[in-house]
C-alpha cells in the first residue's frame, strides 16, 4: 500500500488519512464496505435509513471491530426515531454524523455538544448557507451528476458557489471517480471529494456481481434522471422498470404500482394504509399521482430488490453518471491508493 497523502481541512477535521468520502448509500454502505473504505484511509459512512436501531447498533459495532479508523453514520433528520439514533451514535463513539436532509439547529447542537462532527449533504447554495449558520462542521455538496435524488446544477457550477458562500470545509460530490477529479475539486476550493457509485463498484461492495456488471456495462447515456418513481428527480440506470414507468399513462402506471406494491408488501410488512400514509408523507407539497405515492412509500424496497436481491427487473439502480466511465472492480484499498497516486502525479505535472 502506498501512502501518498494530501492534507486538507477534511483530513484534519475527521482524522482520516485521505480527503475521500464513501457516501452512505442505502442497502450498499454496510459494515463490510464502510470498514474497507475506512481501513483504506477514506471516511466510510454507514447508511442507517434502511436499518432498525438495533441493526444500526450491530452495524456500528461490526465496523468498529474491523477497523480503528474513524467512520460515520448517515441519518435521516426527519426520521421519527432520529433522537434515539443520535443517542446511539454518541454512546458508540461514532466520529461523524452525516445527513441527506438538513438537520435542525437543535440536532446539530446536540451532536456537536457530544463531540460528533456534523456533515450534512446539500444540493443548493442556500441550503449550505443555512446549515453552516446553524453550526455544521462541514458540508457535502452534490451536483447534478450524482446518483439518487439529485438537482439540476452541475458540480462544476455549484461547487465554487458554495465554497465562496460558506466558511466551513466543503466536500464535492457528483461526478468523481479518480485522482484528476480530486485535484479539480481541490482547485475549486473543496476540502475533498465524496463518491458513491465508485465505491459501490468495488470488490468490497456487497452488491451482487450481476448488478455490478449492469453498472459496468452502462454508457453515460444509459444513466437517466426520472421523476416517475417518487416524484423527485432521481438519477439511476435505465432499466425495464424505469422504461415502463416513463412510457406509462396514469392509469397504467397506477395498475403497475399496485402490483409492485403488493409484491413489496410481502417483504416490507407494511399494510396498505401504512403504505399510503408513508407515500403521502413524502409528497412535501408536490403533485404526485397515486402511482407515485405508492412507489414513494416503496422506494427503499425498490432499491433493495436490486442492491440486495439482485432483481434488476423488479428494482431500481441509483447511479451517478460516472458509472458510464467506470470499467473495473478494485478493492477499496486499491481504489484509494490509485486515486491518491493519480492526484499526486497530476499535481506534480502542473506547470510551475
Amino acid at each position: 500500500m502506498t501512502d501518498v497523502r494530501i492534507e486538507t481541512p477534511l483530513t484534519r477535521l475527521v482524522g482520516v488519512r485521505h480527503p475521500l468520502v464513501q457516501t452512505g448509500m442505502g442497502w450498499v454502505a454496510g459494515p463490510r464496505l464502510v470498514s474497507a473504505a475506512a481501513e483504506a484511509g477514506a471516511l466510510g459512512i454507514l447508511a442507517s435509513a434502511t436499518m432498525t436501531v438495533e441493526q444500526l447498533r450491530a452495524a456500528i459495532r461490526e465496523v468498529a471491530s474491523r477497523t480503528d479508523a474513524p467512520f460515520g453514520v448517515n441519518l435521516r433528520a426527519d426520521a421519527a426515531d432520529a433522537g434515539e439514533r443520535v443517542r446511539l451514535i454518541v454512546a458508540e463513539g461514532v466520529r461523524v454524523a452525516s445527513f441527506a436532509l438538513a438537520p435542525s439547529r437543535e440536532l446539530i447542537a446536540r451532536l456537536k455538544d457530544a463531540g460528533v462532527v456534523v456533515i450534512p449533504s446539500v444540493g443548493a447554495r442556500r441550503h449550505a448557507e443555512k446549515v453552516a449558520a446553524w453550526g455544521a462542521d462541514a458540508v457535502i455538496v452534490q451536483g447534478g451528476e450524482g446518483g439518487g435524488h439529485t438537482g439540476k446544477v452541475a458540480t462544476s457550477v455549484l461547487l465554487p458557489q458554495v465554497v465562496d458562500a460558506v466558511g466551513i470545509p466543503v466536500i464535492a460530490a457528483g461526478g468523481f471517480f479518480d485522482g484528476r477529479g480530486l485535484v479539480a475539486a481541490l482547485a475549486y476550493g473543496a476540502a475533498g471529494i465524496a463518491m458513491g457509485t465508485r465505491f459501490l463498484l468495488t470488490s468490497d461492495s456487497t452488491v451482487p456481481r450481476a448488478v455490478q456488471d449492469r453498472y459496468l456495462a452502462a454508457g453515460a447515456l444509459d444513466i437517466t434522471v426520472t421523476t416517475k418513481v417518487d416524484g423527485l428527480p432521481h438519477r439511476m440506470l435505465r432499466s425495464e422498470l424505469v422504461e415502463a414507468l416513463e412510457r406509462s399513462g396514469r392509469a397504467t402506471a397506477l395498475l403497475g404500482a399496485v402490483r409492485r406494491a403488493a409484491s413489496f408488501r410481502k417483504l416490507s410488512g407494511l399494510s396498505w394504509a401504512r403504505m399510503v400514509r408513508d407515500g403521502l408523507a413524502m409528497k412535501h407539497g408536490r403533485d404526485l399521482s397515486w402511482s407515485q405515492v405508492l412507489l414513494a412509500a416503496n422506494t427503499p424496497m425498490l432499491l433493495k430488490a436490486s442492491m440486495v436481491e439482485g432483481r434488476t427487473d423488479l428494482g431500481v439502480m441509483a447511479s451517478g453518471q460516472v458509472a458510464g466511465v467506470i470499467e473495473d472492480l478494485p478493492s477499496c484499498a486499491e481504489l484509494v491508493d490509485r486515486i491518491m497516486a493519480e492526484a499526486r502525479a497530476v499535481l506534480g505535472a502542473l506547470p510551475r
